[in-house]
């Protein structure tokens, strides 16, 4: 057996000295990948020698294929993109430094854990979100007025929030409601981070709006605009977090897929949020779907948070969601406070008061802890 493989990796050194390696067009860090490429990865087996990872990734890149290297903590996935089909599979999984070789099916391909088998950490300001690190989001629905909004991050901050959340531009279902302050609201948030040191998040509503968006710490990508593909497009040049949410009646794949625009683009800070589908039920503003929080950590290594709020549209259906969503293993939680919630101007039915949060939050991380033990 050690000879077999001894045959093929000098069958593999003397393949790569022969065939000129070809070019592969990139946005940013990541390969475009193409529908029609078949896709394969190699998994390298923990501690495996660099000279012969060097030698198979030049073998490998001299059949024709793109090699994206992602590095994990305990194991190194080589990603073929192109036509992997005249790719001997027996061969590479004969060398001593291969611990298996598979086909990737899914449609979805920067965004799949088969390549990035640890979990993304996603930076926000100097908040860490995913791999282990909790978020907590919260703020009102619509920014309203300076007073309010810094009242209401003072207090959430208070509660143990660690980003300030508020809607500058609001998508209405009907015209004649509020449609949020659009720049002006911008411009109060950052007013509120200035006093209370909390990253703001905000919701985009397409491409003309990015010039006010360069000085927010992580864009919104309403549930609306999920599949507004010039946004993601546009959205994946950046090197800026994006909080993706879940469309009304979005499948998974379809979540993911809108993740793989801005990944493909060169942008892989990308969060995921679960915030309710439509369903047949009529008794709440959605149905939370929280099975897909431990769906999407089997299929992405990108971050998972829950919104509540926006799932139930009602205030004290939000606690229980919450823990609920705490207790099946997401990344975070956001949330929408106001401290008025009966004189809200927006969803005002779903917001919870800043002393209700801060309880809230207090049984979060009880629950939390108990998970973990």
């Amino acid at each position: 057996m050690q000879r077999c493989k001894e045959g093929s990796e000098k069958r593999l050194l003397d393949a790569a000295q022969v065939r000129p390696v070809p070019h592969f067009f990139r946005y940013g860090d990541s390969f475009a990948i193409y529908k029609e490429d078949i896709i394969m990865i190699v998994v390298l087996k923990h501690g495996a020698e660099p000279d012969k990872r060097e030698q198979l990734i030049g073998w490998l890149k001299n059949q024709g294929l793109g090699v994206h290297v992602s590095e994990g903590a305990y194991q190194t996935v080589l990603g073929l993109i192109g036509d992997t089909a005249r790719v001997d599979m027996d061969l590479i999984e004969s060398l001593s430094i291969v611990d298996s070789v598979k086909r990737v099916t899914e449609p979805f391909k920067c965004c799949n854990r088969k390549f990035h088998p640890d979990d993304m950490i996603v930076q926000v300001g100097d908040v860490k979100v995913g791999g282990g690190n909790f978020c907590m989001i919260a703020g009102p629905c619509s920014v309203e007025s300076e007073e309010q909004i810094v009242a209401v991050a003072k207090a959430v901050k208070a509660s143990g929030a660690n980003m300030l959340r508020g809607g500058a531009f609001k998508p209405r279902t009907s015209p004649y409601d509020f449609q949020g302050l659009k720049a002006e609201g911008i411009e109060l948030l950052k007013i509120a981070r200035k006093e209370t040191g909390l990253p703001i998040v905000t919701e985009i509503m397409g491409t003309n709006y990015l010039p006010l968006f360069e000085d927010v710490d992580l864009i919104q990508v309403g549930a609306r605009n999920m599949q507004n593909f010039d946004l993601l497009r546009e959205l994946g040049k950046l090197h800026k977090p994006v909080l993706l949410k879940r469309g009304l009646a979005s499948t998974l794949k379809e979540l993911l897929m809108s993740a793989e625009y801005i990944m493909a683009g060169g942008n892989e800070q990308v969060i995921l949020c679960e915030r309710g589908i439509r369903t047949y039920d009529d008794y709440t503003r959605n149905t939370l779907d929280l099975a897909a929080v431990p769906m999407l950590k089997e299929l992405t290594h990108l971050p998972v948070i829950v919104d509540p709020s926006h799932a139930t549209g009602i205030a004290r259906l939000v606690r229980p969601m919450a823990l609920a969503a705490a207790a099946c293993g997401s990344d975070g939680l956001i949330i929408e406070v106001h401290n008025d919630p009966m004189h809200a101007l927006c969803d005002g039915a779903q917001s919870l008061r800043p002393e209700q949060y801060d309880e809230l939050a207090k049984t979060v991380r009880r629950v939390r802890e108990a998970v973990a033990q």
